[in-house]
């Protein structure tokens, strides 16, 4: 049945395409940029031709046409070689069971500490757990999202081992006002609201917003509810200094139901997280740079939860954590003689926390870690175009220091040749490497205070390729990565952690837009992912089809996802699956202001898990409004 309406998709499809070729005339030229200047993966703002490493941009356009609350969903369908386990139709989690793993080319790890998540530069890790929240992150406050596939240790340090995920929030760009709402409800009682504002006046500018989520789940024992607020404000002194500062919320509750296997009540979550950050920026024609200063900090509240068929008591116990990260990062880049662009920075990060288990007395409170360490890193990173700008080498090193685990170097070696405008060919060479989080040094066994550092080696070669003419643009690379110093158990559930684990990775990634008129447009990714020593969040075939049409006030979105050979669980024995997932939005602007959306998301109803032991939603229907004023 899957195969049979793959392929009449994919007879649609080139259908579609034949049609919209013989149109070539109606084709908008501005839709492929090899030189859309990115700024993750170099820090100063660079064409995208020029970065040796892969980067991949997703645009505020398809931020708003996914029309859903979460960024991540939007993530795994555009970028090839990223993915991001769920678990339900709202809500991530989190501790056991939680889903949110994130891993780019089966690095990253569930909880991710091998994926760093920034926000305009600005790291987003916990200080204990040392890993991202993945239900902080909203589609409303984004711009737009860039992601570097791949090490970017060399600039980010520990963290970016598998690569970045940088959210570029929104700005006000003209004089004025702007706002923006949306309400939206569906399946399993599942309701969201966002109202989003946007003002400027001549130097000043400020956007904000605030947000209201939940969903009963489609399992008993899995309510979400979440509130969350973001406020950035900017000042531009000139038109070489610009300033800015922001605050970011988020309360979160949630409840988890366990694996179907052995199934949870009272297993609660209930998390604050917050970041703030000040960052003042320069730029000239010849030199640019930063510095900001951040701060993360979070309180969690979690109960374990007993199994439904026991008959014990629950724990007296309640798990309770604050934690914390205060840091700066300064650069600046100089073009010291033509062609050239040499950055230094320098980063500072002071990370911790105190977690603990809360008796009802308190007297018998049991501490599991209250540890604060420092990190401090300087890296500098040399660009120089020759043979008339078409060729750019790139080399960096960082000099990372943990207190801890002492002197880390992190080298890297790129090139790009331009032989065309439109044609980029690029190869790198990189070293990506992680520090342990004092979760798995100080808390909970199997915890190891005499960890090491994992490290890998990244090789990959890529092509990006565009048709102007055609409305077309094509991405291919092809990668190796080596490491065998990972933090694994040397048997599940038995034993500390150590630095026994290994990783082969090698495959690629193909990546094509086609712009066949103003009103259609298709595109398409595939990854093949082939892992020496398999682990589970990361399938070895993921490809998605998508396809956007708009009509006088209609627009229509459909997207096919395939996932192969992906693993939930890879101990004692390995499970995989494969699952075909179907989606479909429809919008329609009732006036200039007002539009109505339909969502619906596995319209083949698909039985499948991507997080052991929990069954994903069949077919889901949501509704609802947006309005811009």
């Amino acid at each position: 049945m899957n195969r049979c309406i793959f392929f009449l998709f994919f007879c649609q499809l080139t259908t579609g395409l034949l049609w919209a070729e013989n149109r070539e005339n109606e084709v908008s030229k501005d839709t492929i940029r090899l030189d859309e200047v990115v700024v993750t993966g170099s820090m100063p703002k660079v064409n995208l031709r020029n970065v040796p490493m892969s980067i991949s941009v997703v645009s505020e356009e398809r931020i708003e046409g996914r029309m859903q609350p979460s960024l991540l969903p939007l993530l795994t369908e555009e970028v090839p070689g990223l993915f991001i386990a769920q678990r339900g139709v709202m809500g991530y989690g989190v501790a056991n069971g939680a889903a949110g793993g994130m891993s780019i080319r089966g690095i990253g790890g569930a909880p991710t500490v091998g994926v760093l998540v920034l926000i305009d530069g600005h790291p987003q890790y916990m200080g204990l757990m040392g890993h991202p929240l993945a239900d902080s992150y909203q589609s409303m406050m984004t711009e737009r999202v860039e992601v570097v596939r791949g090490p970017a240790s060399m600039l980010y340090g520990s963290n970016a081992m598998g690569g970045v995920i940088n959210i570029i929030t929104k700005k006000q760009k003209t004089d004025g006002s702007h706002h923006s709402a949306q309400l939206s409800y569906g399946s399993y009682n599942t309701l969201s609201a966002e109202v989003s504002s946007g003002y400027r006046k001549k130097q000043f500018h400020a956007n904000g917003n605030v947000g209201y989520n939940r969903s009963d789940g489609h399992r008993m024992e899995m309510d979400f509810e979440q509130f969350s607020g973001y406020l950035k404000t900017g000042y531009e002194f000139n038109t070489n200094w610009s300033s800015f500062v922001d605050l970011n919320l988020s309360k979160t509750v949630s409840s988890n139901p366990g694996p179907i296997t052995n199934q949870m009540i009272d297993n609660d979550a209930d998390v604050l997280r917050g970041m703030a950050s000040v960052a003042i920026e320069n730029e000239y024609d010849k030199t640019s740079g930063a510095v900001k200063f951040f701060y993360n900090f979070g309180s969690h509240e979690i109960n374990d939860g007993i199994p439904v068929i026991s008959s014990a008591l629950p724990p007296v116990y309640r798990f309770r954590s604050n934690d914390q990260m205060f840091g700066f990062t300064m650069y600046e880049s100089y073009s010291l003689f033509d062609g050239n662009k040499t950055t230094a920075g320098f980063d500072y990060q002071r990370y911790g926390g105190k977690a603990w288990n809360k008796f009802p007395d308190e007297a018998n409170n049991v501490d599991l870690a209250d540890v604060h360490l420092n990190n401090i890193a300087g890296y500098l990173n040399l660009q120089q175009n020759i043979l008339q700008d078409r060729l750019t080498l790139n080399a960096g090193v960082r000099l990372d220091h943990h207190q801890k685990n002492g002197s880390e170097w992190i080298p890297q070696f790129g090139l790009s040749f331009t032989p065309t405008a439109t044609t980029s060919v690029k190869a790198i060479a990189s070293k990506g490497f992680r520090n342990p989080t004092i979760r798995e040094m100080y808390m909970f066994p199997p915890q190891n205070a005499d960890l090491k550092p994992e490290r890998l080696m990244n090789y990959e070669i890529s092509l990006l390729q565009a048709f102007p003419e055609k409305g077309i643009s094509i991405g291919l690379n092809l990668f190796y990565i080596n490491g065998d110093n990972m933090i694994r158990q040397p048997q599940p559930n038995v034993g500390k952690w150590e630095n026994t684990g290994e990783v082969e990775n090698k495959g690629f990634e193909l990546s094509m837009n086609y712009r066949a008129t103003d009103n259609l447009r298709f595109s398409a990714n595939y990854s093949l992912l082939d892992m020496t020593y398999a682990i589970a969040g990361a399938p070895k075939h993921k490809f998605n089809l998508n396809g956007d049409y708009s009509i006088a006030r209609w627009s229509l979105s459909t997207g096919l996802q395939y996932l192969g050979s992906l693993y939930t669980k890879v101990n004692p024995e390995p499970v995989a699956v494969n699952v075909l997932l179907w989606n479909v939005r429809i919008n329609y602007n009732v006036t200039n202001g007002v539009s109505l959306f339909i969502r619906g998301e596995n319209l083949l109803n698909q039985d499948y898990e991507i997080n052991a032991g929990y069954p994903m939603p069949g077919a889901t229907l949501f509704g609802g409004i947006r309005v811009h004023i």
